[in-house]
This record gives structure tokens, sequence and C-alpha cells, in this order.
């Protein structure tokens, strides 16, 4: 939608028009989700989701939507080479969700693209009703109903991310009904400083929670693509340098995620320093045992690092799962960074009382 943005307002300043969008994707999907086509009443196409195989059923289908003003979410399968039905040559399937957009949605808009401009994390959440309610997320500008935002489409745009959340069985009850989120800031970030079998398996945790994930160390021989295949990205530099060249670009947010797990002091205490003074950074973390962590937090110390800043540090990091494997140490984390970023105890769901989600 992104790449539509601006014709889209430009448009709906002259007059309705239907929106398009992609809201899920399986398979081998012709365009990612979240890109949107605008069908105008003059019968203007600005923007695709195909590449034609549903365009043109897109196109009557809006045009239905701008006459009744009624939502309709489609679904497009696999081709039949030998049938007359529209669909996917590519073998996959969309969800495309069709709504009106008129002057009222504006103010909505024209805060997004500002936000876009600005480089802000935003996410616009829209239930998929016949009558769609949309909010911004992660702007200043309220939107119209801020009811419609669920604890799960808050967590998806602070992550980064876009997809479904809810379910149609859900309206009329406490819990979200279904809707699409999309998100137009880059993912939340997490930063991995160490080459190891930890780090691997905390990578590919990461990566399913939705992360941008970095893998850092200044061992060449060790720090390979090809041993971090889940990372998005692996750095052959001191970790610690790697962190102020990432702060100095602007790079580095409340939502990111710094997890030392090199397991040598040469390493480790120079990135922390650099980690814990980084005010802005959300979670700062290192792996460990208990005689580790009292040395490393001496060690800091000598290096300036106040108590305040050593307050941030999760050290040694994870929930207490008695966790041993690689695989089980990253579960352990990440539960920890989950727990911190939600504001919740981490404590077994049994020995707590009041609402499950808060």
């Amino acid at each position: 939608m992104r790449d539509v943005l601006p014709q889209l307002i430009d448009r709906v300043r002259r007059g309705p028009v239907a929106l398009a969008r992609i809201v899920a994707v399986s398979g081998a999907g012709p365009r990612e989700v979240g890109a949107a086509m605008v069908v105008t009443n003059a019968h203007e196409v600005i923007g695709s989701l195909s590449g034609g195989c549903v365009e043109s059923a897109v196109v009557d289908a809006a045009t239905t939507v701008l006459t009744t003003g009624e939502a309709v979410l489609e679904h497009f399968g696999i081709a039949d080479p030998d049938g007359l039905a529209i669909g996917l040559t590519c073998g996959g399937e969309l969800e495309v969700f069709i709504e009106r957009v008129d002057a009222a949605h504006l103010p909505a808009l024209e805060a997004l693209a500002c936000d876009i401009a600005a480089a802000r994390p935003v996410a616009l959440s829209s239930t998929l009703a016949a009558a769609p309610q949309w909010r911004l997320i992660g702007s200043p500008e309220p939107g119209p109903d801020p009811s419609v935002v669920s604890r799960d489409a808050v967590h998806m745009a602070q992550a980064g991310r876009s997809g479904l959340i809810g379910s149609d069985e859900c309206e009329g009850t406490a819990f979200p009904a279904r809707a699409f989120v999309q998100s137009f800031g880059p993912p939340a970030r997490m930063i991995l400083a160490g080459a190891n079998d930890f780090v691997r398996a905390l990578s590919r945790l990461g990566a399913q929670l939705g992360y941008h994930v970095t893998v850092v160390d200044a061992r060449e021989t060790f720090t390979t693509a090809a041993r971090f295949p889940s990372a998005d990205a692996v750095v052959v530099d001191w970790p610690d340098r790697y962190l102020r060249q990432e702060q100095l670009a602007g790079r580095i947010d409340a939502r990111t995620v710094v997890c030392v797990l090199t397991h040598d002091t040469k390493f480790d205490v120079p990135t922390l320093a650099v980690a814990l003074g980084i005010e802005e950074i959300g979670f700062v973390g290192a792996l460990g045992s208990r005689r580790t962590d009292a040395d490393r937090r001496e060690r800091l110390r000598a290096s300036g690092i106040g108590p305040e800043q050593l307050r941030r540090l999760h050290s040694p990091v994870g929930l207490d799962l008695n966790a041993s494997t690689p695989d089980e140490t990253a579960v352990s984390i990440a539960a920890q960074v989950i727990a911190e970023s939600g504001g919740a105890s981490g404590r077994p769901l049994n020995t707590t009382d009041g609402p499950i989600h808060h």
C-alpha cells in the first residue's frame, strides 16, 4: 500500500474509491501481504495485486463495493488450466480485502503518509467487516474508534509485522474480531553477539517471532551466513563497534533487543558497556552462570557503568525453565523478551489472577 498511498490520497480527495489489499498469502503468491490496488469510479486502476492473474475479478468486485459501500473479502486459489475460473497460475492462494474509502478516511491516510515520510513506525489496523473500522497504531492521529485496537494488533505493530489477527467467531465476545494489521515501519531488531550454537538457536526463534535478526562476531571463521541461515544479516565485526555504528546510523530504537551470548569477556564486557549506554535499547541480556554474571558486573562497574545502567541488564538472561540445550535456552530467553516487552510477570498463568491478556 505504501507505493500507492500518494495516489490513493489524491483520488480520495476527488471522491470515493475502492481499496483492495492482499491480507493473506499462502504458497507461491505473486505479491506480498499488504500489496494494494486502487479502483476509482472512473474505472482508473492504480497498482496491482498479482501481475494480471486476478485483477479483472478484483476490479469487478471493487465496482460493486463502490456501489453498495459494503466491503468484501475475496479468496483466489489455484487456477484450473482447463477451466474459466479466475485463479493463480503460480500455485498460491490470496485473500483480498476490498473496501470503500472516502473523505472520512483522509485524516488517517494523511497522518499515515506523514509518519512514513518521517520514518516513524506506524501500522494501520482494519477490521474485516462489511463496514471496516480503521485505527492507526503508533501515530498521534487518534483514528475513528480506539476500541477496535486489540492487544494482538498493538503487538504486531510494535514488531513491525503485517498480517491477520482475531477470528470471525470472536465477534460479540471479549476477543478481537478478525482484522488486518499493516505495518509500515521496519521490523523490530534482535542483535545477537556471538557465533555459537546458542546464537543459532535464538536466531531461529527470533526470526519466527518476526524480528529482523543480526548475528555479529569478530571471528570470521565462525561468522558465516551458512552457519546462521535464519539470520537476516551476519556481520563480521567487533560487536561493541557494530552497536556504536548502528546507534549513530539511527537504526536502534526502543524495540531493539540485544543479547550477548559470547562467553568471552573481551567480547561481552565492551559490548554490554556500549549497549547499556544506549538508553533507547529496549532489552539488554547476557548469557552466563551466576559466577560469570558477578564477574562481568564487576568488570562493567570498573569500566564506568553506573548502578542505573546495570539495573537494565538482564543477566543471567532467560526465565527459570531449567533449560540446558541451546534450543531450550533460546526458548527461555525469548520468553523473557516477550514478558518484558509486554509488561508481564513471566509467572505461570495458574498462579496469577485477572485477565490473561492485559
